[in-house]
């Protein structure tokens, strides 16, 4: 569900509005029933329905949204998130993550979080990514076509516009990214991001362009050594693994139409640099998905708008792509 107090109830009915007449993109929300009731009167819809789990959501998706209640919860104020609901969020994702693993739903699709509210709950993650990492690390990953066991992320990419970025560094302040970055962490990010690619996204022989950490890609070492020192080499142990992954390349002239023609997939260096093109391409349609997990978990690619929540202005389309994307992989996935 989110943190309910940001647009996560709002863009969730509007996303079942827009897509209840579809036998493909069914889907049933995780959260207390109230929450959905009083979004449903404020956008003047039909209130939602309780189920007790998710195969029931296919009976009623044509005609209303199916929550699977969590019970009683305090109030909520729309744009005023509170640490009382940590407990709902954090809970709806460990139960969604589990019905994944149990087969009762083919993937789990996030609402957006306010990460700092957990974080004053007590909450020892970074966020979603780490935390499904965390709850599914003793799960087995399987096998990949050849045999290979498959290689556990999570690894963060986001899709839009056309592009795909992972990341190599995630939810640390810039200052520590270049710290942080290490020749290991890009070949096992770059590794998790090409079978995916394989598996998930069905691209047969992807290629991989690796961003440069500094401008010009360190111009030679004159603008900083990470490239040469970590980022070449570990393009260069990437290839002889027989993956396609270029040598550090200037982010200033990567993401261009003509540039994009190049490679599948790009892997950043860190947070902005990867999810600014994403968003400028695409803003109110791209994704956040999570490599690497033994589930299939998509999001939205934006955050919880606490300023318009309750307001009536938010748009599902991120979430809708969301379920599409989640749709797909699973689809590829399953079929195998």
């Amino acid at each position: 569900m989110g943190d309910p107090a940001g647009i996560g109830p709002e863009i969730t009915l509007k996303a079942w509005h827009a897509l209840k007449e579809s036998h493909e993109l069914q889907f049933a929300v995780i959260g207390p029933l109230s929450i959905y009731e009083d979004a449903a009167k404020s956008l003047g819809m039909g209130g939602p329905i309780a189920i007790t789990d998710a195969s029931q959501a296919a009976k009623v998706f044509s005609i209303a949204l199916p929550v699977i209640d969590q019970g009683r919860t305090g109030s909520v104020t729309p744009g005023a998130p509170s640490t009382a609901q940590a407990e709902h969020i954090t809970r709806s994702i460990a139960q969604g993550t589990q019905m994944c693993l149990a087969g009762e739903a083919a993937a789990l699709v996030t609402c957006p979080i306010a990460k700092d509210v957990l974080y004053r709950a007590g909450f020892p993650h970074p966020g979603h990514t780490e935390y499904l990492g965390d709850l599914t690390k003793d799960i087995d990953m399987g096998s990949t076509v050849n045999g290979a066991a498959k290689i556990r992320g999570p690894v963060m990419m986001l899709s839009g516009g056309g592009l795909r970025v992972a990341l190599a560094t995630v939810h640390v302040p810039l200052k520590d990214a270049a710290i942080q970055l290490s020749a290991d962490s890009i070949i096992h990010t770059a590794k998790v991001m090409h079978e995916a690619l394989m598996i998930d996204f069905g691209i047969a022989a992807p290629r991989i362009a690796l961003a440069g950490l500094n401008p010009h890609a360190g111009e030679g070492g004159a603008l900083g050594r990470e490239e040469i020192e970590i980022i070449n080499p570990a393009a260069a142990s990437l290839r002889a693994m027989g993956i396609d992954a270029s040598d550090a390349q200037p982010a200033d002239t990567l993401f261009h139409e003509e540039a994009r023609r190049g490679y599948d997939a790009v892997l950043a260096m860190y947070h902005d640099q990867g999810l600014i093109p994403v968003k400028t391409l695409d803003f109110h349609g791209g994704v956040n998905i999570t490599l690497g997990l033994p589930i299939v978990r998509s999001s939205p690619d934006h955050g919880t708008a606490f300023s318009i929540a309750g307001k009536g202005l938010a748009r599902p389309d991120s979430l809708i792509a969301a379920l599409k994307s989640a749709r797909e992989i699973a689809d590829r996935r399953y079929a195998r």
